[in-house]
């Protein structure tokens, strides 16, 4: 089972950098679309898989494993690496591939959070950017064992890269208002895409300035995603790079990723409806 899972890879990966292999893959046409319209080639695609977990049901065998994918990506003059990590699984009968997909992240709160009390905080911080992104940069895509970690943890992530760069916790313990972590206990803002959505865009506690377009992003701003475009935010980035165009390269957990495009084109839960806010993250006064 383990060498198919090995040539399955191995045929996803050369589908990437040719013109002639092509698979039945939305993830994949996603992928190179995205990377046609923005003029930039795909040269090459390292993949390592490993399998996390096996069970029975019925007659099958099914796998789930992790691949861990980088891109070598060339822009006009200029080369990076574009890193992400799928979760997929594999359902074998009689010792063959059967069947073989990507598992969608669900991006459903663990919590469904009452109203937040906004309140009318007014902190004193400097946001040092460099440490919010060296932070990003460096557990995008492990989890930090001082915080509790979580099964959609695109928030808890993007809360943990902000205080790393300066702003201070504050709340506790209300979970229902602030914004803070203590052990296996939270606020709302701190592990829920929308609720974290809520805070910047009230721009009190933590002092935000809305932008309207991509390009005005500065590393270490945040990036929120409305992928239904039904005014419930989904989803929570920080810019860590641009590209040659100046266009945001941002890291995320859930969809554990690293320098990825910022309009997320190439995601399965990508809609047509999908809404992006951007915010500046600004010293507190």
């Amino acid at each position: 089972m383990r060498e198919q899972l090995k040539q399955l890879l191995q045929e996803r990966v050369e589908c990437y950098t040719s013109d002639t292999q092509e698979r039945d893959e939305r993830k994949l046409h996603l992928k190179k679309e995205l990377m046609r319209n923005r003029s930039t080639e795909i040269v090459r695609v390292n993949a390592a898989g490993k399998v996390h977990s096996k069970r029975k049901e019925e007659k099958d065998t099914v796998l789930t494993y992790k691949v861990h994918l980088q891109y070598l990506l060339k822009q006009e003059d200029s080369f990076y690496i574009e890193e992400e990590m799928e979760e997929r699984e594999a359902r074998f009968r009689d010792g063959y591939l059967i069947d073989e997909r990507d598992l969608v992240p669900s991006f459903e709160p663990e919590e469904v959070p009452p109203k937040w009390e906004e309140g009318s905080e007014r902190l004193s911080y400097k946001y040092d950017r460099m440490k919010a992104v060296q932070y990003a940069e460096r557990w995008w895509n492990e989890f930090n064992p001082a915080y509790h970690k979580f099964t959609d943890d695109c928030t808890n992530f993007i809360s943990q890269c902000l205080h790393a760069g300066g702003i201070p916790m504050w709340g506790a313990p209300n979970k229902n208002k602030g914004w803070w972590i203590r052990g296996k206990s939270w606020s709302y803002t701190w592990t829920t895409a929308h609720s974290l959505y809520n805070l910047l865009a009230g721009g009190k506690g933590i002092q935000t300035k809305r932008l309207e377009s991509a390009e005005e992003m500065d590393i270490g701003d945040i990036m929120c995603i409305d992928f239904e475009g039904n005014g419930r935010f989904d989803h929570n980035l920080i810019v860590t790079a641009k590209d040659q165009n100046g266009m945001p390269l941002v890291n995320a957990h859930t969809m554990n990723s690293r320098h990825r495009y910022w309009t997320y084109e190439d995601s399965s839960r990508y809609t047509p409806n999908i809404v992006y806010k951007f915010f500046s993250i600004l010293d507190g006064v």
